[in-house]
């Protein structure tokens, strides 16, 4: 009997990217050790899209909802709360306000993030108690991953890219993250591969793609021009080992890459 596909989980995951220094950083947060998918990795923020991110009247709270479907909205809905959540960065403003709430206005909020964290208060309920209005066309599309049909666990993950607020204070959880930092693209890539860090398939070429970038300026440009192309990675057999396949089209600087022994 063959082995039934798992349906993949939509997911949304943020490219919070700042001007640092020494040039584009990107704000990367260390899995939880106990937790049971990406544990110890580095990763973005992000995660699942609960159900609670489709409620109808979340609509009343975005703005500009009528230029996304119910999927486009939900991402960028989950992208947002995943966001508050993990590193406290809340990409929403007063509905009496423009642009972004203050970091002061930010911190106020903090007690909620383990509370929706925990499932006790959802997005919705927080927006309307708190009178406030999200911004999903903050969030610039910048890679679509579907997890490769045979795996145990599959996520239908949608990655944006955004400019960190400049006053809000990024910051882990200390629950499904234990760590976190602003590293150069070059740096996670250099961790990866000395094996100091876990840096799984995809977040690796997505910071290879984000590396091309040397500014966030630039980096939100070439996320506006570039078509995301969806990649649904293809495991091929050769005679010198497993590798992954990639569409072409989808703008990384590889389509064929060997799987390192032991990882995925």
């Amino acid at each position: 009997m063959s082995k039934q596909h798992v349906t993949p989980v939509p997911a949304s995951t943020l490219m919070l990217v700042r001007d640092g220094d020494t040039g584009l950083e990107v704000f990367m947060v260390e899995r939880h050790h106990q937790i049971d998918f990406a544990t110890g990795a580095l990763v973005f923020p992000g995660g699942k899209v609960s159900k609670a991110d489709y409620e109808p009247g979340i609509r009343l709270r975005c703005e500009n909802a009528s230029h996304f479907n119910e999927l486009e909205l939900a991402v960028r809905v989950g992208g947002i709360r995943e966001a508050f959540e993990e590193c406290g960065v809340l990409l929403a403003h007063d509905a009496a306000g423009t642009g972004l709430v203050s970091a002061k206005r930010a911190l106020g909020l903090e007690h909620y993030r383990k509370k929706m964290v925990d499932g006790d208060v959802t997005m919705l309920e927080f927006l309307l108690k708190e009178d406030l209005i999200l911004l999903p066309e903050s969030l610039v599309p910048f890679a679509h991953w579907i997890t490769p049909p045979l795996a145990p666990k599959r996520f239908d993950t949608y990655f944006f890219i955004i400019e960190a607020p400049a006053d809000h204070i990024a910051l882990h959880d200390g629950h499904e993250s234990v760590d976190s930092e602003w590293l150069s693209p070059a740096r996670v890539v250099e961790e990866g591969d000395a094996g100091r860090r876990i840096v799984m398939f995809p977040t690796r070429l997505n910071i290879l793609k984000l590396g091309r970038s040397s500014t966030v300026a630039e980096a939100l440009a070439n996320a506006r021009a570039n078509r995301v192309v969806t990649v649904l990675p293809e495991m091929i057999k050769r005679e010198d080992g497993p590798y992954l396949k990639i569409p072409e089209e989808a703008g990384y600087d590889i389509s064929i890459y060997p799987v390192p022994a032991g990882r995925g």
